[in-house]
């Protein structure tokens, strides 16, 4: 796709232009958002307004219908285009996204349109399991609407974080290829996350249980899991192993939760070992 971004940092028509129309296109919105966010990451915010403009007027058509996504999706992705471009940091970045989307999940922005009662009535007859679960949140004095709008949000709001990680990803996968040939490799394959960012989440994460802010925990775990994945990259990157191995991971990845409390497990103790770092040192 990088004859595509050539194309489209040729001027702000061609990238206003190409953010517009796959905006417009349904479940395209995610390139219109990477497109917005390389502008956004060579240029700045000012310099790409126009573009994110073009890209925020279609999926806000889409909100108008009913879907939430694309337009969340923009805003998140540009947000953390700016923090990147600024920082130069993707730990900072990825930490300032998650607490974004909890804001997000927070404000009920993600509750759909017509209210969480036509989902929770098709839950309620998809499953049994599911009924008695909610009918005995309720004898334990919990309210079913807020605990199914609470994971309808969440659920939302999580989907919308990875994919917004995922588009800014792929910019700064494009403006490396254009201006810094190598260099995104380089970049994701150093990600960690630091102590006191680490540290931040957890405190975030107490707070938000304990004064009933529940989506700060539900999407604080995002940065960790990211850093981990980098981990395993910059493993496999160094000890120059086929690329095989990176299409198991991810299938297990996506496949199995253990898996994912291992990535987190090992994001955990990277932050305070470098484990990339003594690997470099040993070689």
């Amino acid at each position: 796709m990088l004859p595509i971004a050539r194309y489209v940092m040729r001027g702000t028509p061609q990238a206003a232009g190409a953010a517009a129309l796959a905006g417009i296109v349904p479940w395209l919105f995610w390139f219109s958002a990477a497109i917005a966010a390389l502008v956004t990451l060579r240029q700045g915010l000012s310099s790409g307004l126009i573009v994110i403009v073009a890209a925020a007027v279609p999926a806000g058509w889409w909100w108008v219908q009913g879907d939430v996504i694309p337009l969340s999706s923009v805003l998140l992705v540009t947000l953390m285009a700016v923090v990147l471009r600024a920082r130069l940091s993707w730990s900072e970045t990825l930490v300032v996204g998650a607490l974004a989307g909890a804001v997000l999940i927070q404000l009920g922005v993600f509750v759909p349109p017509g209210g969480i009662e036509p989902l929770l009535d098709q839950l309620r007859q998809s499953s049994p399991e599911i009924d008695r679960m909610l009918d005995e949140f309720v004898r334990q004095g919990g309210s079913v609407e807020q605990l199914a709008s609470l994971m309808v949000s969440g659920v939302t709001g999580l989907i919308v974080l990875l994919v917004s990680v995922a588009c800014l990803a792929l910019a700064r996968s494009w403006q490396a290829g254009l201006y810094n040939p190598g260099g995104f490799r380089q970049e994701f394959h150093a990600l960690r996350l630091k102590p006191r960012e680490l540290g931040l989440l957890i405190v975030l994460g107490v707070i938000g249980s304990l004064v009933s802010l529940p989506a700060l925990a539900m999407l604080n775990w995002v940065p960790l899991l990211v850093a981990g994945i980098a981990l395993i990259h910059g493993f496999i990157g160094l000890k120059g192993m086929n690329g095989l191995w990176l299409v198991a991971f991810y299938a297990l990845l996506i496949t199995t939760w253990p898996m994912i409390l291992i990535v987190l497990l090992l994001a955990v103790i990277d932050t305070f070992v470098n484990i990339r770092g003594r690997m470099a040192d040993s070689h």
